[in-house]
């Protein structure tokens, strides 16, 4: 009996390992076949051969002794040892690729991906003989041709990439063969042609891009699939034209709609509504005009900037559960008047507000305090009036406030202190009237500060005040009434202009987890150099700037400018500033544009600063500058107006042709008449400018009487 029970249980052990081993995948090694068409494909292109690394990755397992089922980037089948997968996105390989490749010896390769390998030239046709083939990336910088009529071959694709490239020529008229297709890309191409209607008859598509190229006419949907699962559809920057149809609202699934940067006219189809997974549209650029849908109130994200909207329908007005989910609401750039709706306050998860470039009037709502988690707040270029309210105790959120081009004034609000994260701060083209906010230094991330064009006065300098802008990279506060003098250390802790490797470089990396297109509305300014407007869209990571212009500093401009090493443009014109230009100005080694125009500078000019290969632009026009002006590339370059009325400023003849003598004096009566004419246009501009800019701009008067103690006397400035 006991040997009979011994019995059963082996014969158990026996079939419960036969079974389990049934059950288990056979590995097999790699075929010597598939090794060979890796090793020659490996062969066909040099720059592999390197075995340089990748994020990590590299080749170097690519080799005759090991088995090529292990090798990097290849995956093999499990049962057949045949190469299913073969991933190189980013490897270098700088060519092109062959009819007679070896790659096409894989004919098992199930996916296939090449992206950012730099590969050039057409799609050979050898290509559809990888009829197994469900993923074809082939995204970025070179191929040609037109769409790669091989592709027709492979009707297994899932997932089809073709973006960033060179492909031209339309689709292929009929698509609906590729029946198992969920992913379309050809984005950034320069495809042609009419909609393709064909593409949207696939009922198993889940996104598609057809984004940056050429495709032009309607949007026509025609008889699209019952079943779609279309969820992601992007049509952007192309040239589609007339009305968004109907038939838009025939995929029941459709979760994000970009149709931004076309030519689509007249409204939003009322029945938008009918999608109820929708959570994200982005129709900006356009023609679209009319009612704001209030259903649009239930998305995530709505961007309509740039159109001819004018109103809001009527249910926007509605509070309830669904409106509390929007978190991006981008309205800039249309026709909308009237006062700011008071129902963006009850938006509550709000993280980005632009209602930028409208009409709006009135107050802006203190109940935006309600608004705790925005990230950016744009209201620029409207007709808003009253005071920047103390709506700020609470926004430690905030990146980004630009209220520039508006009639706001009053006081500048304390409340700001609170705002720990903000790094872009544009108040200028105000009637704001107020001393500096010393505290701004206080706040950690600000990178960017314009007050310019406004009413602050002051100095900019208190013995108990802090002055260390550790973050900022650009400052413009011209065009106001500033005043005093400037210590030697002012500039000595403005961290980020002495060394932009201090911290961190993106000032946005903090936030990544917001879209970056967000981050996009939190960069841009306008500064002012030599009369006309620089906008600066997404400022340059290494741009760094001061504009102090047209005010009414005085004394010596600080030595401790010569350690803002990163400094490339420095504006100091139209003020009050004496003495001598400081040597230390010949460290700014990136400097590309100085002004130091219309002050009561003197001396010589530092002949070290033609020694600056960035500088491009410089003005040293009415001062009381003297001696030989510096020989040069950088002087030479210049025009004659960036020297002129420094009577014992001389060796101008290079610059200004020989009919110009700068060494002789002029006759008494032909000076007097043409600084009087100076004196004259000079106060014309004060007063055309108004009060607040009459001493920065008075300087002629200057040159004409030569008296400093008359002009203390009209422009208050006192020493520290």
């Amino acid at each position: 009996m006991m040997v009979r029970s011994h019995c059963y249980c082996y014969f158990f052990c026996l079939i419960s390992l036969l079974l389990h081993t049934l059950a288990s995948p056979k590995l097999h090694h790699c075929h010597h076949d598939q090794r060979d068409a890796l090793l020659e494909f490996k062969d066909e292109f040099p720059t592999l051969q390197y075995n340089a690394k990748v994020n990590g990755r590299s080749l170097s397992s690519w080799n005759r002794t090991s088995d090529c089922c292990s090798w990097e980037e290849v995956t093999c089948d499990t049962k057949s040892g045949k190469v299913i997968s073969l991933v190189l996105d980013f490897f270098y390989l700088n060519n092109s690729l062959k009819t007679n490749s070896s790659l096409f010896k894989l004919q098992h390769l199930r996916i296939l991906s090449l992206s950012g390998c730099k590969l050039y030239g057409e799609v050979p046709s050898s290509l559809g003989n990888l009829s197994h083939l469900t993923d074809l990336v082939l995204r970025h910088n070179k191929l040609v041709g037109q769409f790669p009529a091989s592709v027709g071959n492979l009707t297994q694709l899932t997932r089809l990439e073709l973006s960033d490239n060179n492909f031209s020529g339309m689709l292929p008229h009929d698509m609906s063969g590729y029946q198992n297709l969920t992913y379309f890309d050809v984005k950034e191409n320069s495809f042609s042609g009419p909609f393709p209607t064909s593409l949207f008859k696939i009922p198993s598509l889940d996104f598609v891009f057809l984004g940056s190229n050429h495709f032009k006419g309607p949007m026509d949907f025609g008889n699209a699939s019952s079943t779609s699962r279309l969820y992601y559809l992007s049509l952007s920057y192309n040239q589609f034209n007339g009305p968004i149809p109907d038939s838009t609202c025939e995929f029941p699934h459709l979760g994000d709609l970009d149709l931004k940067y076309n030519n689509f006219i007249g409204s939003i189809p009322r029945c938008i509504s009918k999608l109820d997974r929708l959570i994200d549209i982005d129709f900006s650029n356009n023609k679209l005009e009319g009612e704001v849908p209030g259903c649009l109130r239930r998305l995530t994200s709505v961007r309509l900037s740039h159109n001819s909207f004018s109103s809001f329908g009527k249910s926007w007005e509605v509070l309830n559960d669904e409106f509390t989910l929007m978190w991006i609401l981008d309205l800039n750039s249309n026709s909308f008047r009237g006062e700011l709706p008071i129902w963006i306050c009850k938006i509550s998860l709000l993280l980005l507000l632009d209602f930028s470039n409208n009409s709006f009037n009135g107050s802006i709502p203190t109940c935006l305090k309600n608004c705790r988690h925005l990230k950016a707040l744009i209201l620029r270029n409207n007709s808003l009036s009253g005071t920047l309210p103390e709506i700020f105790v609470n926004a430690t959120m905030l990146l980004s406030l630009d209220v520039s081009g508006n009639q706001l004034e009053g006081k500048f609000p304390k409340s700001l202190v609170s705002c720990e994260s903000l790094e872009y701060l544009n108040v200028e083209g105000n009637r704001i009237k107020d001393k500096f906010p010393f505290w701004l230094t206080s706040l950690p991330r600000l990178s960017v500060l314009s007050l310019r064009s406004n009413q602050f006065y002051g100095p900019l300098y208190h013995l108990n005040e802090s002055i260390g802008f550790q973050s900022l990279r650009v400052i413009d506060i011209s065009l106001n009434d500033f005043s005093g003098t400037l210590p030697p250390f002012y500039f000595q802790n403005w961290r980020k202009m002495i060394n932009a490797s201090v911290g961190e470089d993106n000032i946005f990396e903090p936030y990544m987890d917001i879209p970056l297109d967000l981050l996009s509305y939190s960069n841009s300014m306008e500064m002012v150099q030599k009369g006309t407007n620089r906008k600066f869209e997404r400022i340059r990571r290494d741009f760094r700037a001061i504009d102090f212009s047209r005010n009414r500093f005085c004394g010596d401009i600080p030595g401790s400018i010569g350690l803002l090493k990163e400094l490339r443009l420095l504006n100091l014109s139209g003020n009050a500033f004496t003495s001598g230009i400081p040597q230390s100005l010949a460290n700014l080694t990136k400097l590309e544009e100085l002004d130091l125009s219309q002050n009561q500078l003197s001396g010589q000019i530092p002949r070290d600063l033609g020694s600056l290969s960035f500088l491009s632009t410089m003005n040293f026009s009415h001062n009381n500058l003297e001696g030989s002006v510096p020989r040069g590339t950088q002087f030479q370059s210049q025009n004659c107006s960036s020297f002129m009325d420094n009577p014992k400023l001389y060796g101008l003849d290079e610059i200004c042709g020989k009919t110009h003598v700068s060494n002789q004096a002029p006759q008494e009566s032909e000076e007097m008449s043409e600084t009087e004419e100076q004196e004259i246009n000079w106060i014309a501009v004060a007063i055309a400018y108004g009060p607040g800019l009459f001493c920065g701009l008075v300087i002629g008067h200057i040159f004409v009487t030569h008296n400093y103690e008359w002009f203390m006397e009209k422009c208050y400035c006192y020493k520290a």
